[in-house]
């Protein structure tokens, strides 16, 4: 990691560097002086543009690049310069440099060097490109790609190759990253991709399976699909964890240091074993969460996303202290945090970016799955973390486990630790934090392997409230394996007035903690006002994920059904036939209203003041018409209960679907222009086009773009 203390201007030491070489023009100086740190390639072609004859390389990460630089006319004589001004022997260079350059005054952050040839191969080579696919008719607004720009960070870490990054969020099109394949002929291709993504998957392998040497997968959805996806590709590298060794082991492999079967964390198609015939599967172990070192992404495609009123995110945690059943993502791994006093200089480099866009909220949303973790330094590192933002003056958004706020087993004492830690995590800038909640109903709870109980929900929900904190909560309304009395009592949850109270800052933790245990407290100060609200997303059914101790539940009740590769999921019955009508109907309705909804989520997570406030007042009138489904399924519920009446209860879904799309419509027609007027005009522009879309829209099509962990 960089020594803040000693960090001088980096564009300042590469003007420096550069007019060592050859003398610069006003105009070269100010247009470099122009360019930003995060943007390593095109400083490197701009240099090159100035210095023609002269080789040019920039390798290394943000916070280090590294500027190697051709002096001629011997082939071996080079300048190198540490743009973050620390002398090169802090560095901690890899074995080949130690091999086949050597430092003159290495004591320097400027120095003459001798490259042998081998040096030059190492820098420039592999060529790398990392595509980031996706659905913008689905989620209309981009999140920054945090998995590609993580990897992107790993390999210039190796000070190996050039990375280009493509993602399709941000106005690139699948033929762009086929013809960037063929114009560029990468040595290796990294292709990172999700749920409802498999189609887009296979369509790019096919195009360019023959034109790259080596190309590695990941994602959650390509790990569901690594036996189908190697039984197509059998040269696929599949990543099976966390990506940042993988992508390292795979530069190694390029340049001969590691075989294959020695690059970490990779499922592939091996020799047959015992003198067989055919191929075999393989794998490879995984790395810890908590031997990794750094989590942190270059920032290539932070500007871009900015620019398309996308999502600023960063990972402070990594993997989850939970194992719920419907989850299988086993390959995020046991749960580790990084070290907060790491977070300063990134958070610098992100403030940098976002000082040209002055109109974007400066929030980043921290895309932990857990991000309080376990331990005897849980609270102080939360805490840590959340004044380091503050610092930076960022505010943040993140998700973490009911049993932060709630642990039945632990003390008052506890409690009360936790009631303060939430006071101070919002003085330092939480702006909303997502819990899940996922059911109000025990026998679910414990069907889902939450570890946690309705009224342990309850409590927490009240003590989140009257602490003042912003929240969300995922809420799964339909399982496959669920009675009607549970959907009912999932409907009752969902109504109750007694979990959302006032926020009071005046009142002590210890207060507090006592007080949403009495009912009385609870009726004096409950807001009135029901739980849904405060749902991220209404009427959303379970998934049946591949490999989730979920998924074989219903296998083992006899209810599983075809593989869908694109979702990483198998269709399933529900075990009663009204609640599975219910589900395919609540989903189609989700899923016509998906676009819509997202794009208000995201503009939330962007926007201060008024635009916010009216942009979420929107979303509550989503959620209420949700509910009002909900209430219409349970009420059509009850009138059939004999399976010849299936064809029946369909049709009076679809009537009911029908009712209350037009009356949600009517009360979009009244609400988007007072949201439209408050927002700024980039924003009002997309939500316009966005809700002209859906008003549009007449059918009841599934377009699978579920998110199965609500984020």
């Amino acid at each position: 990691m960089i020594d803040a203390a000693v960090t001088r201007d980096h564009m300042a030491l590469l003007l420096e560097a550069v007019e060592r070489v050859a003398p610069l023009t006003p105009d070269q100086r100010s247009m470099l002086r122009g360019l930003r740190r995060s943007q390593p390639n095109t400083i490197r072609d701009t240099i090159a543009g100035m210095l023609p004859g002269h080789d040019v390389v920039l390798t290394g990460t943000l916070e280090r690049r590294l500027l190697a630089l051709h002096t001629g006319p011997q082939p071996g004589a080079w300048l190198l310069a540490d743009l973050s001004g620390q002398p090169h022997n802090t560095r901690a260079w890899p074995a080949w440099a130690t091999r086949e350059l050597v430092i003159h005054n290495a004591g320097d952050w400027i120095s003459p060097a001798d490259l042998a040839p081998a040096a030059l191969t190492r820098l420039t080579g592999p060529r790398i490109l990392l595509a980031a696919l996706y659905r913008p008719e689905y989620f209309p607004l981009p999140r920054f790609p945090l998995a590609i720009s993580d990897l992107a960070r790993a390999a210039r870490s190796t000070l190996s190759g050039r990375v280009d990054l493509m993602d399709m969020q941000l106005s690139v099109t699948l033929d762009d990253i086929i013809s960037a394949v063929r114009i560029r002929q990468p040595d290796i291709l990294g292709v990172s991709a999700t749920f409802g993504q498999h189609d887009l998957m296979i369509h790019l392998l096919d195009a360019v399976r023959d034109d790259v040497p080596l190309i590695l997968a990941g994602g959650s959805l390509t790990v569901r699909n690594e036996l189908l996806l190697l039984e197509r590709y059998p040269q696929l590298l599949i990543a099976r964890g966390a990506g940042e060794p993988t992508i390292r082991d795979v530069i190694a492999h390029w340049h001969g240091d590691l075989e294959r079967d020695q690059i970490h964390g990779i499922g592939y198609v091996g020799a047959p074993r015992g003198g067989g015939v055919g191929i075999t599967r393989r794998r490879t172990a995984t790395l810890p969460n908590r031997q990794a070192d750094d989590w942190f992404p270059e920032l290539d495609l932070l500007q871009p996303t900015l620019e398309h009123q996308g999502v600023a995110q960063l990972e402070t945690t990594r993997g989850c202290t939970s194992n719920c059943s419907f989850c299988p993502r086993g390959h995020k791994g046991t749960w580790a945090g990084g070290a907060p006093e790491h977070l300063t200089w990134m958070l610098d480099a992100f403030g940098e970016e976002f000082a040209h866009h002055p109109q974007v909220s400066r929030t980043l949303y921290l895309v932990d799955e857990e991000a309080i973790g376990r331990g005897d330094d849980a609270v102080p590192r939360a805490l840590a973390v959340a004044a380091e933002l503050a610092k930076a003056d960022f505010k943040w958004e993140t998700s973490c486990r009911v049993d932060q706020v709630v642990w039945p087993s632990q003390d008052r004492d506890w409690h009360i630790e936790r009631a303060q830690m939430w006071r101070t995590l919002v003085r330092d800038g939480l702006r909303r934090c997502l819990f899940g909640v996922e059911s109000g109903v025990t026998s679910i709870l414990e069907r889902f392997h939450k570890e946690t109980t309705s009224e342990q929900n309850a409590l927490a929900i009240r003590t989140l409230s009257a602490l003042g904190v912003p929240t969300r909560f995922t809420y799964i309304t339909f399982d496959h394996l669920m009675t009607v009395e549970e959907l009912r009592a999932t409907h009752a949850f969902q109504a109750r007035t007694d979990l959302l109270l006032r926020p009071q800052p005046h009142m002590t933790a210890e207060e507090i903690i006592d007080g949403v245990r009495d009912e009385g407290f609870v009726a004096e100060h409950s807001t009135g006002g029901p739980f849904y609200t405060g749902i991220s997303y209404m009427l959303v059914s379970m998934e049946c994920l591949t490999g989730a101790a979920y998924t074989r539940m219903v296998q083992a009740a006899g209810l599983a059904g075809t593989a869908r590769p694109s979702m990483g999921r198998i269709d399933a019955r529900f075990a009663d036939w009204r609640i599975g009508a219910c589900s395919d109907w609540a989903q189609r309705w989700v899923d016509r209203h998906f676009a819509l909804d997202y794009t208000f989520k995201s503009l939330e997570k962007i926007l201060d003041g008024e635009a916010r406030r009216q942009v979420r007042g929107a979303r509550v009138v989503i959620k209420a018409a949700g509910f009002d489904v909900l209430t219409g399924l349970l009420d059509l519920i009850d009138k059939h209960t004999d399976p010849v009446h299936e064809q029946q209860l369909h049709q009076r879904l679809a009537a009911l679907m029908e009712e209350q799309a037009g009356l949600l419509r009517h009360h979009m027609d009244a609400t988007v222009p007072h949201v439209v007027a408050a927002l700024p005009p980039q924003a009002a522009d997309r939500l316009l086009h966005e809700h002209t879309r859906w008003a549009a829209t007449t059918g009841w099509d599934l377009i699978n773009a579920a998110d199965p962990c609500g984020t």
